[in-house]
């Protein structure tokens, strides 16, 4: 199991073929797992995957990081973590790929390392909230950890281990990580980011509508917009055939 250690944390990587790296970062309930309908299709055409756990999720350092989720820390100190992965693995440029939560730290790292960040394609990424993120969270998860389908709370376990799936799930189910407790707002943001982006948006999320994908595209300057029709929020997931495919013609549009 290789383990890399980010910031004094433990943290899992994997690296699947060879050719122009693209960095995968998963979901704020989720781990490189989340990846493995995603990740086959790009190496088979010639692309180099790099995932990672991020601290504390999935196989990487388990211990309380409850301060650190819910602290002003969490994307900055999660955009150094990045970028001593790629350090570490001597990746000069790459590609960025952000799921959810994960989408927000790719826009944080192309925002401040923008002579790194080939492209970047997001999906499922919430551009801005009009309530507070813990009002919202509490109306989105109004349900306990018992109460999930059984099929959820497997995989939660599965990903994350059995004695620590659930109080994983329950923090984030009031507030913390990327999305923050208050008013969540990545437009300015946006505005910073000048390589080729993508923004992939499900038309039917039980948390986002597709008005923030179009919102989201619209703020960047170099934007395109794919909208995944009868998908809902784990499009990595409902729709990964469909994924593949617009994030790897994306890519092929600004191949140099």
């Amino acid at each position: 199991m290789a383990m890399m250690t980010l910031n004094g944390v433990d943290c899992y990587y994997e690296i699947h073929g060879e050719g122009i790296p693209i960095i995968l970062l998963h979901h704020g309930f989720g781990c490189v797992r989340m990846w493995d309908a995603i990740a086959p299709g790009l190496v088979s055409q010639g692309y180099q995957v790099v995932l990672y756990d991020r601290r504390g999720f999935g196989k990487s350092e388990k211990r309380d990081f409850s301060p650190f989720y819910t602290s002003e820390r969490y994307r900055p100190d999660s955009v150094a973590e990045l970028r001593q992965l790629a350090d570490t693995l001597g990746l000069e440029t790459f590609h960025l790929v952000g799921q959810c939560e994960g989408g927000v730290i790719a826009v944080d790292f192309s925002a401040a390392y923008p002579e790194r960040v080939l492209t970047l394609t997001t999906s499922s990424t919430q551009c801005f909230s009009e309530v507070p993120m813990e009002t919202f969270n509490a109306a989105k998860f109004p349900r306990n950890f018992s109460e999930l389908d059984p099929a959820l709370q497997k995989k939660m376990m599965k990903w994350h281990g059995e004695s620590y799936a659930e109080r994983f799930y329950h923090q984030f189910c009031r507030y913390g990580g990327a999305y923050g407790r208050d008013f969540f707002d990545l437009r300015p943001q946006l505005k910073q980011v000048s390589c080729p982006s993508l923004v992939l948006y499900p038309d039917r999320s039980f948390l986002f509508p597709v008005e923030q994908g179009v919102a989201f595209y619209r703020h960047l300057a170099r934007g395109e917009l794919a909208v995944l029709p009868k998908c809902g929020h784990n499009t990595y997931e409902q729709q990964p055939e469909a994924y593949t495919h617009h994030l790897l013609e994306f890519l092929a549009r600004h191949t140099r």
